[in-house]
């Protein structure tokens, strides 16, 4: 194994071309398409890039993820807590067990990593 294999690269995250991953099951509204592409996998723990089209949505989280949000806007609010908003150049970390709704305001598009 080379270090390349060892240590994925995407350059250009912000530009870089997504898959189709169809709509995104957790929308509370209309029918949201979603993108994106992995660029680490290692049994349930991934990394790679997400984007998804604006609505709401709720999340009920079975592990670890951690964004840093490269273009868009949305608000997350914890069930029981206030609402935050994350903005293009924000990391937001959602723990295991974390549940609320994303109110994506303008198309997302997400580095993240699942652990």
């Amino acid at each position: 194994m080379t270090h390349a294999d060892l240590t994925p690269i995407l350059a250009g995250a912000a530009g870089a071309d997504l898959e189709d991953w169809g709509p995104l099951a957790e929308a509370t509204g209309h029918p949201m398409a979603t993108s994106g592409v992995e660029v680490w996998v290692d049994g349930d723990s991934s990394a790679g890039i997400w984007e998804c089209e604006p609505g709401p949505s709720r999340w009920a989280l079975e592990t670890n993820e951690v964004i840093f949000l490269v273009a868009g806007s949305m608000t997350v609010t914890p069930d029981g807590g206030p609402p935050s908003t994350v903005r293009t150049g924000d990391v937001a970390v959602f723990p295991r067990g974390w549940s609320g709704t994303w109110e994506i305001h303008e198309t997302v598009r997400k580095v993240y990593s699942i652990f």
